[in-house]
C-alpha cells in the first residue's frame, strides 16, 4: 500500500475529530449561549459558521479521497460532482465511500455552504437554520460509520 492510500484513514479519524468538535460547539451554542442571546439576526451567524465549517472538514476528506484515486472532477460543478463521486464503487479502484442516504443529506449541506459562501447572506431563517442544525447531527454518525467502513476496506484491500 503506498502513502496516499496509508494516510486516508488518517484524513478520515481527523475530519471526524473536526466534526464532533463542532457538534460540541452546538451542544454549548444551544445549552449556553442561546439561551442568553435568543434566536436573533446576530446569533444565527454562530451556527451558520459551525454548519460550514463542518461541511467544508467533510468536502477536504472527499477532496483527498478522490485525490489518491485518481478520480476526475466537472471543474463547472466541482462540489456536486466530488459528492456524487462519493456514491460510487469504482471497480479495482475503491468502494464506495457513503450511501445514498448519506449523500442526500450531505448534499443539503453543501447547498447551504454554496449559499452561505456566494450570495453573502446576513439575515438567516432560523427555522432553516433549525432544520440543517439537525441535518448536521443526523450525518455526524453516519459518517463516521461509513468514513471507518471504507477506510477498513481499503486497508485490507493494501494488505492484500
Amino acid at each position: 500500500m503506498d502513502d496516499h492510500f496509508r494516510e486516508i484513514p488518517g484524513r478520515i479519524e481527523q475530519t471526524l475529530s473536526i466534526l464532533q468538535a463542532v457538534e460540541r460547539r452546538l451542544d454549548r451554542f444551544e445549552a449556553e449561549v442561546l439561551p442568553k442571546l435568543g434566536k436573533t439576526s446576530d446569533s444565527v451567524l454562530i451556527p451558520v459558521q459551525l454548519l460550514e465549517n463542518g461541511y467544508t472538514a467533510v468536502e477536504t476528506v472527499f477532496v483527498r479521497i478522490s485525490q489518491t484515486f485518481e478520480n476526475t472532477l466537472d471543474a463547472h460543478r466541482r462540489h456536486s460532482h466530488l459528492l456524487e463521486k462519493m456514491t460510487l464503487e469504482i471497480p479495482e479502484s475503491r468502494p464506495r465511500v457513503i450511501s445514498d442516504a448519506l449523500y442526500r443529506k450531505l448534499a443539503e449541506l453543501m447547498r447551504f455552504r454554496h449559499f452561505k459562501r456566494y450570495y453573502f447572506e446576513l439575515e438567516y431563517d432560523w427555522r432553516k437554520i433549525d432544520v440543517l442544525i439537525q441535518i448536521f447531527r443526523e450525518v455526524v454518525p453516519m459518517l463516521d460509520r461509513e468514513l471507518r467502513t471504507f477506510a477498513e476496506k481499503i486497508t485490507a484491500a493494501g494488505d492484500q
